[in-house]
């Protein structure tokens, strides 16, 4: 029994004791992706009118922005603006007008994004107000930081993806 004992630590210490040389090191980074200056993320503005064809709109995501599985996508839409600054709300955006609903929404792919219209409403009878030149933004969010900040409201997430321009697509 001692014997073997004294061989497990033999080659235990054999074994631990292995080191090779240290490797090459890995390729450098992309600059500016490497999320120091914020999160990796990108968001587009797009202004979009709904006529009677299904009261929808599609628009391509730009070719300069790749959306993974695992990435957020969410949309908002210009409701309003105070003393010059943008109000931009969260999608879906449900309005009551009068004793009807009118629903803002959108869903999207790898490759587009749908907005669209739905309630109770009858569509065909909305004031253009509702469906003429109706200005979204669309921010692409990698899912390991759309915990940490608050989805809900645009401005803190253009701060945290550290955005100053949005591209406007059409």
């Amino acid at each position: 029994m001692k014997k073997i004992s004294i061989l497990v630590l033999l080659f235990a210490a054999i074994l631990t004791s292995c080191e090779g040389d240290i490797g090459p090191p890995g390729p450098p980074g992309l600059d500016g992706l490497d999320g120091a200056d914020g999160l990796i993320g990108s968001i587009f503005e797009v202004e979009a009118d709904f006529n009677p064809d299904g009261y929808e709109f599609f628009v391509d995501i730009p070719p300069s922005i790749e959306v993974f599985d695992t990435d957020v996508v969410i949309a908002y839409i210009l409701s309003g603006v105070d003393n010059n600054v943008d109000i931009w709300e969260p999608l879906p955006q449900t309005l009551f007008i009068g004793n009807d609903i009118l629903l803002y929404g959108y869903d999207y792919t790898f490759f587009d994004v749908r907005f669209f219209l739905d309630g109770t409403i009858d569509l065909n009878s909305l004031d253009p107000l509702y469906t003429d030149n109706i200005t979204f933004r669309v921010a692409v969010i990698p899912a390991d930081f759309a915990g940490s900040i608050n989805t809900l409201n645009l401005d803190e997430v253009m701060s945290a993806m550290n955005i100053k321009n949005v591209e406007r697509v059409n």
